[in-house]
């Protein structure tokens, strides 16, 4: 069958809680491999609650349903604070990402936890300016940035990124609401070694099959290039 929309490939599934430090408890999803160890994991930061987002974001979900199986990496997804999704809802109230840096931190505690390998942080919207913000606090391999606004990071924030070594992967769509890719070279050049893709034809919700399929892609070639090229049809086709 093709691969896209909602279809869930095969994966452990598992229901989580994280617990921050300031005493509240988040719930979320692992989902791994089915049989193998993961290679590495996807710690997804979703959009901006007040406007609709929650872990079941489209593409976050959908690298759920898809990754573990075609790329073997571990995904956790999570509502921060305040956030509400068929999953349920996580205690306390959105705090315009200031105390949500108690949610990233819990949810590196429990990959820490769990031993799960090569951690990055993939955030998109409202979950870059997480990533930027409090990522360099974290043991991780990198960030992958889907759809930066940069409301809310600062541009020391962003230029601490240029004194790490980390990997800083950034898809900025052509068409983008907030940020398009002119200005976001510009406001990214503090980061020498960050990689820059320009979406063309992009749109901020990366809204249909082929530009989900595009922002996966972009993910696995910075975390298992070796899975490429994505299967379209599952099983997988030789």
């Amino acid at each position: 069958m093709e691969i896209r929309g909602p279809l869930e490939l095969p994966a452990r599934r598992e229901d989580i809680e994280l617990h921050t430090a300031d005493g509240l408890t988040l719930v979320g999803e692992l989902a791994l491999p089915e049989t193998a160890a993961p290679l590495a994991t996807l710690v997804t930061l979703h959009p901006l609650p007040t406007a609709g987002g929650f872990m079941d974001s489209h593409i976050i979900r959908k690298a759920s349903a898809r990754l573990p199986a075609l790329a073997d990496l571990a995904v956790l997804r999570f509502n921060t604070r305040g956030t509400t999704s068929p999953r349920g809802t996580s205690e306390g109230a959105f705090d315009g990402g200031a105390a949500e840096q108690f949610d990233v931190a819990a949810a590196m505690d429990f990959v820490r936890e769990r031993a799960l390998p090569r951690p990055w942080l993939v955030g998109w919207s409202f979950g870059t300016e997480l990533a930027l913000k409090y990522g360099t606090d974290h043991d991780i391999e990198g960030i992958i940035l889907l759809s930066p606004p940069l409301h809310r990071a600062t541009a020391d924030e962003v230029a601490a990124w240029g004194r790490t070594d980390h990997r800083v992967v950034i898809l900025v769509p052509e068409l983008d609401d907030y940020l398009r890719p002119a200005e976001a070279r510009e406001r990214f050049a503090t980061i020498p070694h960050a990689q820059l893709i320009a979406v063309d034809g992009g749109k901020h919700l990366w809204v249909g099959e082929t530009q989900t399929r595009r922002v996966l892609t972009e993910i696995v070639a910075a975390v298992n290039p070796s899975a490429l090229p994505l299967p379209t049809h599952w099983p997988a086709e030789d």
